[in-house]
């Protein structure tokens, strides 16, 4: 399967951009890639990024499947179909936003937009080999998207290239404005461990980089992540947690709900306070570097059989959820493995706000392949 939930042209003659079903693009309804919403109406408005890329003349040309309710990292979906990884058809395509990933990697389309609450952009994006990009909590607007209220959750594009997450974010950001080359540029580089291959590809992009480097520790890294799943556990049981015991879920998302549930006020309390301390931490790096850099994922993407098999996958989001906890802007640019036929992803870290900058190191950075 392509990726696609509906398939249909909206707008103008300029680039093709495909959305996740959990955007609500007029005439199509939103069904967020679940059962419980098979009946839904159509949307009657479209979300207020679709509607500001028509108006710069951009092609709707479909909405894609997700995880389910875009909650989970496999993009395995019974109900609205499994993407096919265009890259490597063995391995997972990754979640939530799979058929967004998909359909840009197969080159189905120039863009498409997923959504980033867990790093549910960057995850499918690094897992096949494309660019996905996270920007600033709230840059761009979330009217229009599911779920209604949360904390983490940012709308994002996918592209094949840079030229692609700039042009998305200049249709939907009237206020971005891609910054100038610079002839140098500070990048701290987080110490994580990653498997053998990732970090062989980080190093070589690295070493041609032209970029001034120097290694730093990120310490609130793992208290961040954990601090992140508490958040998205409260919060997607608030917007959907009413659908459980009722046969409309599948049961991965089913069982997931009824873990969220226990999530006291006291967890997200403790949540909000690594939060804070962490957001610190990251802007007090940021104040001497232009960027961090860190893997995107810790590994390559897991094998389908595997995954099929009951194999976890929760450790692929360990670089990312932390960045939706602290709201910083964060980019995952693909660079070849040394020694298999495969992306890795390499995941940019900047000051918010400074979405320009870091789309700018990006572009400069992969015009050089």
């Amino acid at each position: 399967m392509s990726g696609w939930m509906i398939k249909g042209v909206l707008g103008g003659s300029g680039p093709t951009v495909a959305i996740k079903d959990s955007i609500d693009v007029a005439g199509w309804p939103t069904r967020a890639g679940s059962r419980a919403f098979e009946q839904c109406a159509p949307a009657t408005v479209h979300a207020e990024v679709v509607q500001a890329m028509l108006s710069k003349g951009w092609q709707v040309t479909g909405k894609t499947v997700l995880h389910e309710l875009a909650f989970g990292l496999t993009g395995i979906n019974e109900w609205a179909g499994t993407p096919i990884n265009p890259m490597a058809p063995d391995r997972i395509v990754g979640g939530s936003s799979s058929g967004s990933a998909a359909v840009v990697a197969q080159g189905e389309v120039d863009v498409a937009l997923g959504t980033d609450t867990g790093g549910s952009v960057r995850m499918p994006a690094a897992c096949c080999g494309i660019f996905g990009f996270k920007p600033t909590f709230a840059r761009l607007s979330r009217r229009g998207v599911q779920p209604l209220a949360t904390t983490l959750d940012c709308v994002g594009p996918m592209a094949r290239h840079m030229s692609g997450i700039v042009a998305a974010m200049s249709a939907m950001d009237d206020t971005f404005k891609l910054a100038e080359p610079r002839e140098h540029y500070r990048v701290g580089v987080v110490q994580v461990d990653c498997q053998a291959e990732v970090q062989a590809a980080l190093d070589v992009a690295l070493a041609g980089s032209g970029w001034s480097t120097q290694p730093v520790e990120l310490a609130g890294l793992p208290a961040a992540f954990e601090a992140a799943l508490t958040m998205i556990n409260a919060e997607t049981w608030a917007a959907f947690g009413h659908y459980t015991g009722k046969g409309l879920l599948g049961a991965d998302v089913e069982t997931r709900l009824i873990r969220a549930a226990d999530t006291t006020a006291q967890h997200k309390a403790q949540a909000e306070q690594v939060r804070h301390t962490f957001s610190l931490e990251i802007d007090a790096l940021l104040q001497t570097f232009d960027a961090l850099v860190l893997p995107s994922l810790p590994r390559l993407p897991s094998f389908l059989e595997d995954v099929l098999a009951g194999a976890s996958v929760l450790d692929l989001t360990c670089f990312l959820r932390p960045f939706n906890l602290s709201g910083h802007p964060a980019l995952t640019v693909p660079v070849p493995c040394v020694d298999v036929p495969l992306m890795a992803g390499m995941q940019l870290i900047g000051r918010k706000q400074g979405d320009e900058l870091l789309c700018a190191m990006a572009t400069e950075l992969t015009a050089q392949r």
